[in-house]
């Protein structure tokens, strides 16, 4: 039923309808490419894991998504100092490195120096040459027993905070959070000039 005074439709759809069909039928035959090609990769790059490097846990940019975290470009060359891991090495046993990244809490920074320390003591190093080995390589033994890691190593999640359940007393309910909120941001404003009164004043007093 046509409602209102607008005009009577009158489309027409028949004409070059084939330019806007969009087919794929090849999304079967893609998805057996892609597999062939990891597991390809896998063997090129064994005995590293097949996810590729480790990288740090970083926080989503802006204020709407930092809670979140993921996966970064790399780890931070302080981070890599904490760890005890030099930063040419790094590379070198599948550690990620970005020499922009700059620590901006202590929390983050903890962190992933806690993952680079997991991972250093999880680590199988294979000698260049099998029958030459250096200082930091692993033993014979540790290296027959490495295996592949496929899928993501160490994978990085959120963790839920804890609820913890309380009474509620009448010292909360008469709390007046706005009110509080407003005498503080009072106190904030003001704190420049209380501190210079004061400062004359003690100055009056000493005279």
């Amino acid at each position: 039923m046509v409602k209102h005074n607008n005009v009577v439709p009158n489309g027409h759809f028949k004409k070059h309808w084939q330019n806007y069909v969009k087919t794929w039928f090849n999304q079967p035959a893609r998805k057996t490419r892609r597999r062939v090609a990891r597991q390809k990769k896998a063997v090129k790059i064994f005995p590293r894991p097949t996810s590729g490097p480790l990288r740090p846990i970083v926080h989503c940019q802006t204020q709407k998504y930092n809670m979140k975290v993921r996966a970064g470009r790399g780890f931070s060359l302080e981070e890599l100092k904490l760890a005890g891991i030099p930063k040419k090495l790094a590379p070198t046993i599948g550690i990620a490195v970005d020499h922009r990244r700059k620590n901006r809490s202590l929390e983050g920074l903890q962190a992933n120096v806690q993952r680079l320390k997991t991972y250093k003591a999880k680590l199988v190093v294979f000698p260049r040459r099998t029958n030459k080995f250096k200082a930091g390589d692993s033993s014979p033994e540790e290296l027959a027993t490495a295996t592949q890691i496929q899928g993501p190593y160490m994978p990085i999640s959120l963790e839920k905070p804890s609820i913890e359940f309380v009474k509620v007393t009448d010292e909360m309910k008469s709390f007046k959070a706005y009110a509080k909120l407003r005498i503080e941001k009072t106190n904030q404003r003001h704190v420049g000039v209380r501190a210079k009164k004061a400062a004359e004043a003690e100055k009056e007093e000493k005279k």
